[in-house]
């Protein structure tokens, strides 16, 4: 037997009534050899022996996996998911049903009864080969879980009521855990930082005009460490998933929020965009995400990352949903805390599209394409301009953000060493080597690139792709997820210097490794038109046909 070939152990089936001493109800059904290979499965799940899981699904792309994350189409993205999946809890099978569908081809259906609880369901397709039974389908039904702690730190039903009436009633509410909810401490993504905090005494503007306008919060979702990053990943919490691409990483730092909503469980995700913290896990998750104007939203009861740069914003599954948030919350009579009058502005914006050619050409080749094309299928006036090197965006900005994240975290951050994970750890080191002179030559460095940007969306829209591409996979090594994560900074930092509103909606779909997956389009105007940019945004959704 090689290292890949499954276990096929007809030796441990005493007959087919009895499994290792247990009598396995329904398993005197099943044909020994199959029987045989089911159970070898079975251990090699329990024992998270990933050549043996590989081997035991048939190679090619018919091969399916599906459970409540998704579906998985073709043997690689499956052994993907598997590498990154870990073993799962222990269990017992409780009861099998088989049926035989064709010569060679059967259907077992297997109950596991969990050593911590709760029953989960199998569903799969063996087919007989020359190398012996195989999965050419499978679906699992885990056992239910109270909530997903990847994507929740707390969550009730509701967790806050909103008002009984109002626009935004009926929806519910996922708050990035940077936010100050009544009663609850603001936790970072960061479990120690979580205990060294007191509980809040009152709710942030952002949240309160939320409520006033009938939502009610579901719970508070998980962040990047201190909204340090754009991947998605937290070291002490887990990834949360991607709702849109099983297996990929779910963007961040709003990543929490991203996969409540993108998994169903809220409507709307309150989040934070310092370098593409809305865009980047909207794109990611065929989400519509908004970055609001700088300084629009008020940012009292908001942990800061770099205040120069943080601005608010919301996550949601439609196009028409974004649309109701972006009307209630910036406009006078939504809005206790608003007072800019662009909050309301409904001004139709300038008919004219702007590409960047500098961002076509760091994207990848698929989502140029597929970019391409959707351009020659609006039916508005694009042109291709040059903004500078994004190279030049990105690093200043990087200098100032980091200057200002150590100004804001550096004092906890050495009175409590080794409490951040190793990525977060490493930029923080580099925050608190910035000196002066390089923050003061940062600034200046900045001033003529927002004004640059800014006369560009004086009298047009930018529009790019939101990221490069499609999400990497949560199986990607350092070195990938870096190169990513530094092309995505050069697509977003353009916006954020220049402190405007950005739309990234799920206008394409690009092939990837784990299948077909969104990649957002970036919608940016000038300061202070938010509403109207979601409007456009929506009217090209339309022209599209995407809801």
């Amino acid at each position: 037997m090689t290292e890949t070939e499954p276990v096929e152990d007809t030796e441990r089936v005493e007959d087919t009534e009895h499994v290792d001493g247990i009598a396995i109800p329904g398993a005197e059904t099943v044909p020994a050899d199959l029987l045989a290979a089911f159970l070898a499965y079975e251990r090699a799940i329990l024992a998270n022996d990933l050549d043996a899981l590989d081997a035991f699904f048939a190679p090619g792309e018919g091969t399916m996996r599906g459970d409540d994350a998704g579906l998985l189409v073709g043997h690689d993205a499956i052994s993907a998911f598997r590498s990154l999946r870990g073993g799962v809890s222990g269990r017992d099978i409780e009861r099998i049903e088989h049926r035989a569908l064709a010569d060679d081809v059967a259907l077992i259906t297997s109950v596991s009864r969990f050593h911590a609880g709760g029953r989960g369901l199998q569903t799969q397709v063996w087919t007989r080969t020359a190398e012996g039974w195989r999965i050419t389908a499978a679906h699992v039904s885990p056992r239910p879980r109270a909530f997903d702690r990847a994507i929740w730190r707390t969550v009730g039903d509701p967790l806050f009521q909103g008002a009984w009436e109002g626009p935004l009633t009926g929806l519910t509410v996922a708050v990035k855990d940077l936010f100050a909810i009544k009663g609850y401490r603001i936790g970072a993504g960061n479990p120690a930082y979580l205990e060294s905090v007191k509980p809040e005494t009152s709710m942030a503007a952002a949240v309160a005009d939320l409520l006033r306008g009938g939502a009610s919060l579901r719970g508070i979702a998980r962040t990047d460490e201190f909204a340090y990053s754009v991947a998605g990943d937290n070291a002490h919490y887990g990834t949360p998933p991607n709702g849109a691409v099983p297996g990929a990483l779910p963007g961040g730092s709003s990543s929490g929020p991203a996969s409540a909503v993108s998994t169903g469980h809220a409507d709307i995700g309150l989040a934070t965009d310092t370098a593409g913290s809305v865009r980047v896990p909207a794109s990611y998750q065929g989400l519509w995400g908004l970055r609001t104007t700088h300084g629009l939203v008020p940012r009292q009861g908001l942990l800061p990352l770099a205040q120069s740069f943080d601005t608010v914003g919301w996550l949601t599954r439609d196009g028409a949903t974004l649309q109701r948030v972006a009307d209630w919350c910036l406009s006078y009579d939504g809005s206790a805390s608003t007072e800019n009058v662009y909050g309301e502005s409904s001004d139709e914006l300038p008919r004219r599209l702007v590409v960047p050619a500098e961002a076509l050409e760091i994207v990848e080749p698929d989502t140029r394409a597929a970019f391409e094309a959707l351009l020659e299928r609006l039916e508005l006036p694009v042109e291709r301009i040059g903004i500078g090197a994004l190279a030049a965006y990105q690093e200043p900005f990087r200098i100032v953000q980091g200057a200002e994240a150590w100004r804001n975290n550096g004092e906890w951050l050495r009175a409590h060493p080794g409490s951040v994970g190793p990525a977060v750890a490493e930029r923080f080191r580099a925050a608190a080597a910035i000196t002066p002179d390089q923050e003061r030559d940062a600034r200046a460095a900045l001033e003529p690139l927002k004004e640059r940007i800014e006369g560009v969306v004086a009298d047009a829209v930018l529009i790019l792709p939101t990221v490069p591409g499609p999400a990497p996979m949560r199986t990607a090594d350092g070195a990938r997820v870096d190169a990513v994560r530094t092309a995505t900074l050069r697509l977003t930092t353009p916006v954020a210097v220049a402190g405007i509103p950005a739309v990234s909606a799920p206008l394409l779909t690009i092939p990837s490794r784990l299948g077909p997956a969104p990649v957002g389009v970036c919608l940016a105007s000038r300061a202070g038109t938010d509403i109207a940019l979601v409007r456009l945004a929506r009217q090209l959704a339309s022209t599209l046909e995407i809801a």
